[in-house]
């Protein structure tokens, strides 16, 4: 399959953004308020974000759930469970049945998407969190990775672009671009099912030094189908001098593919790492005590900094010998917890590129979490973003130059 950088000028690449962020293939987002009555008819724990599970993704659940083994056997053999688009479009007629209406807190920031309708967007990890970085925190931010030729693949391009993403090192491939449908419930929770179907992506033998030539940072998501990229990603990354960033995914990816995990941290070239409680608790299953505070003592181990999210509780984060804990910020209950990892994330990275104490980091993370879960989606709006800024100003925290 072909491919080709979405932009050929070389220029482009030479001024290389502060940060870059891996994700092998380029998401779009359908997210949407559902009733609980939708969840329960879906394989899978709620909260989670594993394939969409219709019949003949079914194995795919057993073998990721029962008998990991045989999984990454199939994979060896070159025989991925596939989960076809009509399963996505199945699951998406099914959305719009038990859709409910969603009052969202900033009430004048999504004319373009009603709010007891399906919000379509840029998605995923890396995409989230590079975009808050660019878009709400002013840090020059690029991404690497491959979208399709089709419609998906454009409102990707579109979405990312118009927030100051760069995207030279994006490759245009022909074919389908990934999607995922992101289903929250009446408390703000979200279930993802992502459809990967076919979906175009970068492969480990594509990357090159120059994809990271002149960049600080590498953003990644750990992925068990992307892992032989992030390896490579990784090793280009750190002869380059970036530092490197991941998030560790879904708590179901820590439990079913650890060993592949725990190597990446053994191995040093993991600097800052981030968990929520319920990745950190698999992390640690079947230790005596599985707590935050003994995850991130256990991340911190490996990490130059380890971040262990709370949720509404806040975060626990250490550096070195300093540890801080800081409580959530904003509204006691979201409207939807989308995105609120990946942009914790990007207030937690501003805060280290700024040179701000670790307290401050988690400070502005919890800023930066609190903003995006007050309306649909993984994207912080511009309504949002002020919200944010005035948090960080009533915190005494040092405000980007975009906000002004």
């Amino acid at each position: 399959m072909g491919a080709e950088p979405l932009s050929k000028n070389k220029v482009a690449l030479a001024q290389a953004p502060f940060v870059l962020g891996l994700q092998p293939s380029a998401l779009v987002d359908h997210v949407a308020r559902v009733d609980w009555s939708l969840l329960d008819q879906i394989l899978g724990e709620h909260g989670g974000s594993i394939p969409v599970l219709t019949p003949t993704s079914l194995l795919f659940f057993l073998f990721t759930n029962f008998y990991p083994p045989l999984f990454l056997f199939l994979l060896l053999l070159d025989h991925p469970l596939e989960v076809e688009l009509g399963e996505l479009e199945y699951i998406l007629r099914e959305v719009k049945i038990h859709v409910i209406s969603c009052h969202d807190n900033d009430n004048d920031n999504d004319d373009d998407y009603p709010s007891s309708h399906i919000k379509t967007l840029a998605g995923g990890s890396v995409a989230n969190t590079i975009r808050g970085l660019s878009n709400g925190f002013g840090i020059s931010s690029g991404i690497i990775g491959a979208c399709g030729d089709d419609e998906k693949g454009k409102l990707f391009d579109h979405n990312m672009s118009s927030n100051g993403v760069d995207l030279s090192r994006l490759r245009k491939k022909k074919g389908h671009t990934a999607q995922c449908v992101c289903l929250v419930d009446d408390l703000g929770n979200r279930t993802m099912r992502p459809c990967l179907s076919n979906a175009v992506k970068v492969q480990a033998e594509e990357l090159t030094k120059e994809d990271f030539k002149g960049s600080k940072w590498l953003v990644l998501r750990y992925a068990i189908l992307n892992l032989e990229v992030i390896k490579a990603a990784i090793l280009l990354a750190k002869q380059e001098g970036l530092l490197v960033s991941l998030d560790l995914a879904s708590f179901e990816m820590v439990r079913n593919f650890k060993q592949p995990l725990l190597k990446l941290l053994e191995s040093g070239n993991i600097d800052l790492c981030f968990a929520n409680e319920d990745e950190a608790t698999e992390l640690l299953r079947g230790e005596q005590n599985a707590d935050p505070v003994t995850a991130v003592e256990f991340l911190a181990k490996y990490c130059q900094w380890a971040v262990v999210t709370l949720g509404p509780n806040g975060c626990i984060a250490k550096h070195g010998n300093e540890i801080a804990r800081v409580p959530a910020i904003g509204e006691a209950k979201a409207t939807d917890a989308t995105g609120a990892g990946d942009l914790f994330a990007s207030g937690f990275l501003y805060g280290v590129i700024k040179g701000l104490s670790l307290e401050e980091c988690c400070k502005v993370g919890a800023c930066s979490g609190g903003s995006v879960v007050r309306s649909l989606g993984g994207e912080v709006t511009l309504k949002n973003c002020h919200w944010m800024y005035k948090q960080m100003q009533i915190k005494d925290l040092p405000t980007p130059e975009i906000s002004k």
